[in-house]
């Protein structure tokens, strides 16, 4: 049976804050709000004064647990016709049509279980953080890692939160890599995500983590292939593809 149409409607930016130098987090009050699945999206549509319209997917990154709002966080792409004006214009109590949530495939939920990895390059961050937020929401004690890759420490989206959740929670741990410069004193991961650094990672979860993948599609293609090389049932990964930035 299909879904039922969604409808588009009319969000009130209640805050903006900056995340990183290329990035803001939009928190949009909807009139008609509904509980997202962790990894769920909106698409946003902008309509010009002459009638040309375009459209976004933009991940949710809050919890479904926070009703009546969510929170999308916006890479801003120089060259992009969303990204920019989310950035440059809109100004907290401005309006902007979305319609959501959309999606079924890349979703995690407590229910679900674990042992959960997660692995994210750049922005594709963000729907993984709404799976560690609901996570958090829910008090649960499964085992979950995130192994986050970045060009340099100032291009880590949410790194306050990431680390305060490892600080408050024994089962979580997070890991990161800096493809272009790490900060100073770094001894952690400094390149691309290969195979030995993903087995490392997953080693204590073994051919039982539940994988989540989101990011540029080389990232995301790398890992995949690496992640069957290593046997792990391809029905415990799942990938998301973002559009082309450099991590």
């Amino acid at each position: 049976m299909a879904e039922p149409a969604l409808d588009w409607q009319a969000g009130t930016v209640t805050a903006i804050r900056p995340e990183t130098r290329q990035t803001k987090n939009f928190t949009l009050a909807l009139p008609k709000w509904m509980a997202h699945r962790p990894g769920m999206h909106y698409d946003v549509r902008l309509t010009a004064p002459d009638g040309y319209q375009t459209e976004r997917s933009y991940s949710v990154a809050s919890a479904p647990e926070r009703v009546g709002t969510i929170d999308l966080t916006v890479e801003r792409i120089e060259d992009g016709e969303v990204s920019p004006y989310l950035h440059d214009v809109v100004a907290t109590g401005d309006q902007v049509e979305v319609r959501g949530p959309i999606g079924g495939y890349f979703v995690w939920e407590v229910t679900m279980g674990g042992p959960l990895l997660l692995i994210g390059g750049g922005s594709g961050v963000v729907p993984l953080m709404a799976m560690l937020r609901h996570r958090a929401a829910q008090h649960a004690t499964i085992p979950a890692r995130i192994l986050y890759s970045s060009r340099t420490a100032d291009d880590v989206i949410y790194r306050s939160e990431l680390d305060a959740l490892a600080a408050s929670d024994r089962a979580f741990e997070p890991f990161f890599t800096f493809t272009r410069q790490a900060p100073p004193g770094w001894a952690g991961y400094q390149r691309r995500i290969d195979a030995t650094m993903l087995s490392e990672v997953i080693r204590p979860f073994g051919a039982h983590a539940r994988v989540y993948v989101c990011g540029p599609t080389l990232l995301v293609e790398a890992v995949a292939n690496a992640l069957v090389q290593m046997e792990l049932p391809i029905d415990q990964i799942r990938t998301e593809r973002f559009g082309p930035t450099g991590v």
